[in-house]
This record gives structure tokens, sequence and C-alpha cells, in this order.
């Protein structure tokens, strides 16, 4: 399989890294994530502006209709700069849910404002017992009248304090096999039943409890049939996923420049850190993490180009190898560092907070080992 950048890729990846040169220094980085929303209205604007809200959109949509891979480019440079923004959630995640489950007017009237940037949408899916399998959906949707009522918590949830919509997966009924009985429901984050609350801790993106009291869903805002929303949740995280693992690759590869840059700057002894064995140990244990996670990220993303069988083994492999090697990666720079690298304005703990917060999303690497043993067994 070939993996080299077309010449469009490769136009897409410079214009990623001027950009955030230019508009995301490591110290804004601090500032947006040490903000009380983690989030920059000015650089999601300009980020818009540049059309990458729009990319895996279809034309008929108001999007560009570009690859995945082309995609794929763009993540990775945004995760070599820790760029905080709900891209992800909105402009990926949402966007597919809606794509896979929507009918024909609801996508048309959704997705342009997704597409433009204009309306940022998070998916309120993990609960007290998280977990990214379906089982762990309990919220509870019961039908009243034309629409549905829901009740619940939801946990953890990517950008919803800074959404305009939510998309809550909610059960509409118990059934002996999980993956029947979950709707997706559209939700205002302003509505009056929703209360919003960002959760603290030493993470990176922002993540948030969702609690839902007695919120009545019109049957406009349903997407889909009731009940029978899991495939396009499933191929929705899937696609997600493969982007996620791209930044994470990203990230990876910048925190082992950082520790291959200070290695040969910082001297002891009358020489170079970097002439040690065991600073080289820890060097090139980031750097085969970097390379493990960029390979095997764009590897999943040329599948869901190719419409290849096996994409979702390739995504949920390239996962494992991310959520691993990412934290690994910044462990190793940090090693290295030794105490510069718990500074702060140093950068170094804006991509590890990161890599402990991502190895999670969207499943680590146990949920997707586990899953592709399940994969397996079905062929």
């Amino acid at each position: 399989m070939d993996l080299s950048l077309t010449e469009l890729q490769q136009l897409l990846q410079n214009q990623a890294r001027e950009f955030l040169d230019a508009e995301l220094p490591k110290a804004r980085v601090l500032e947006i994530d040490e903000s009380e929303k983690g989030f920059d209205a000015d650089l999601w604007q300009k980020i818009s502006e540049l059309g990458w809200p729009a990319m895996v959109i279809p034309e008929e949509y108001g999007g560009s209709g570009n690859s995945w891979t082309d995609l794929g480019v763009v993540y990775e440079v945004l995760g070599q700069y820790a760029c905080p923004s709900p891209h992800l959630s909105s402009s990926v995640i949402c966007a597919q849910l809606i794509l896979n489950a929507a009918n024909d007017e609801q996508k048309h009237s959704i997705l342009p404002g997704i597409a433009s940037g204009e309306q940022i949408y998070a998916f309120a899916y993990t609960e007290a017992s998280y977990g990214w399998a379906p089982s762990n959906v309990t919220l509870s949707a019961k039908s009243n009248g034309d629409g549905y009522v829901l009740n619940g918590t939801k946990l953890f949830v990517h950008d919803a304090n800074v959404a305009d919509k939510l998309i809550v997966a909610a059960r509409t009924e118990i059934s002996s096999n999980s993956e029947d009985g979950i709707g997706l429901f559209i939700v205002d984050a302003n509505d009056a039943g929703v209360s919003i609350r960002t959760q603290t801790g030493w993470i990176g993106p922002k993540v948030a409890e969702v609690i839902i009291n007695n919120v009545k869903v019109n049957s406009s805002d349903v997407l889909g049939s009731p009940g029978n929303a899991w495939p396009a949740i499933e191929t929705a995280m899937d696609c997600g996923t493969a982007m996620l693992n791209l930044y994470m690759a990203g990230g990876t590869q910048r925190v082992y420049e950082m520790a291959r840059d200070y290695s040969q700057e910082r001297m002891a002894f009358g020489v170079p850190i970097g002439t040690f064995q065991r600073v080289q140990d820890h060097v090139i244990d980031a750097l085969n993490a970097a390379d493990a996670g960029k390979w095997t990220g764009f590897e999943a993303a040329s599948y869901l180009d190719e419409g290849i069988p096996d994409y979702k083994n390739a995504i949920s492999l390239s996962k494992s190898v991310v959520s691993d090697g990412f934290p690994l990666a910044c462990d190793a720079s940090h090693h290295v560092h030794a105490g510069i690298g718990a500074d702060l304005n140093y950068g170094l703990t804006q991509y590890t907070k990161r890599a402990r917060t991502l190895q999670h999303y969207l499943g680590d690497s146990i949920y997707h080992r586990k899953r592709m043993a399940s994969l397996l067994i079905k062929k």
C-alpha cells in the first residue's frame, strides 16, 4: 500500500503548518487550555475560514467532499501543535452521525451549519459506567406523544461546554441484544432541562458532565429510526477514531522531536546528554511510538477511503497503538527533559495531558484489542 502524500495532501500539510505556526505558539495553547472553556472563538473562526470543518462533509450538504486521508493529514499537524478545537466532536463524529442516521431533510438542514463552523455539535455518549460498547448506554428515552422525553446523565462529554447542540445517545428500550434499543436525539444545549458542568482535573481537552432532566425531544429532532441507531454510531465512532489516531500520532511525533532536540542541546559533564545510552533509549522509545502511530494511522485512513472491509480492524489496531504509544512517548520525553519538562510554560505538559485523556477517548487499547479479537472471530 502506497501511503505517500499526494500533491493536494502536501499542500494541506503545508497550509496547516503555516497557519498553526502563526496562530498557535505553545503559550497560546497553555492560555486556551487554562481558560474556563478551553476554547478560542477567534481560532475556531479562522479554522472554519480555512474550510477544515467542511472537509469530509459531502458537497451537496455544504462540504468539500475530501477524503479521510486528506483530513488525516490536517489532523496529524493539529496534533503536532496540540491544537484545541471542537472539530473532532462536531465536524467529524456528529457530522457522521447525521450522515449515517438522519433523513435527507435533516441532513440539508443541519450539515451546512456544521460545515461552515457556525454550529458546534457534541456527541453525548459515555455515562457513569464509562465505556464505548452499546451496553454502556442507559440514559432513558421514553416515547411521549410525537416525541421522546430524555432523563439521565452523561459524563466526560468532549466539547459539550461550547456546543450549540448535543446529539444524545439514549436507550429507547431494554433488549437482550445491547445494540438494539439505542436512539439518537438532538438536544439544544441551552434547554432549561439541560445542565452542563465542566469537569476538572489534569486533562487536556475539556470534558463535561451533562445532566438531562425531562427534556422533550420532538420527532423532527430524532435521527433515523428510534432504537436502531447503533450501526450509525459505530460508523461515526470509527471515523472519529481514525482521525483521533492521527491527532495523537502527531502529538507523539512532536514529543519525540522535543526529546531529540533537547538531548542534543542540554550539556552535562561537558557533552550533550544525548551521548548517554539511557537518554538514547528514551529518545528511541519515543521515535518508535511516533512511527508506529503515524503509519498505522494513515493505513487505517486509507482503508476507510478505499472501502476495504477490514477497516474496523485497522482503526482499532491504530487506536491500540497510539493509546499506548502517545503516553509512553510523553513519559520518555519527560525522562529526557527531567525538571524542565514539568514547567507548564515549556510546553511538554500540554501533550502529556492530552495523552492521558485521549488514550481513553473512543476506547483505550484494551477495548480495541478486544474489539479486534471479536472482529476476527466473526470472520
